[in-house]
């Protein structure tokens, strides 16, 4: 899975350090999200989005196959995500209390 943190970080003007503080990691935590280094859970990343202003699915850049792809793991159940809509699908179902985090 490719996030576009570092790219959507610049068009912000927004520092890892900042938007670590923002979202209450280290930074070297952050700088490892934003590098690829580690993968951050959907809390953190719904943390990402909201303290930068925009959607969740701004922070995914396109794979090498041309759409996202990863998985998500909620609980005891992985959701596969493939694809924007497979995202947006699964944030619906978080929002309207059918997944509890």
């Amino acid at each position: 899975m490719e996030l576009r943190i570092k790219d959507v970080l610049k068009e912000k003007k927004v520092t890892v350090v900042s938007l670590a503080g923002m979202i209450g990691i280290t930074q070297p935590n952050m700088s490892n999200i934003v590098n690829g280094k580690s993968t951050p859970s959907l809390e953190t990343l719904e943390k990402i989005a909201s303290a930068l202003e925009v959607d969740i699915t701004e922070l995914f850049g396109p794979s090498s196959s041309g759409g996202i792809i990863g998985v998500i793991r909620i609980r005891d159940t992985n959701y596969n995500i493939n694809s924007v809509s497979d995202l947006s699908w699964l944030l619906d179902r978080i929002e309207s209390g059918e997944i509890v985090l």
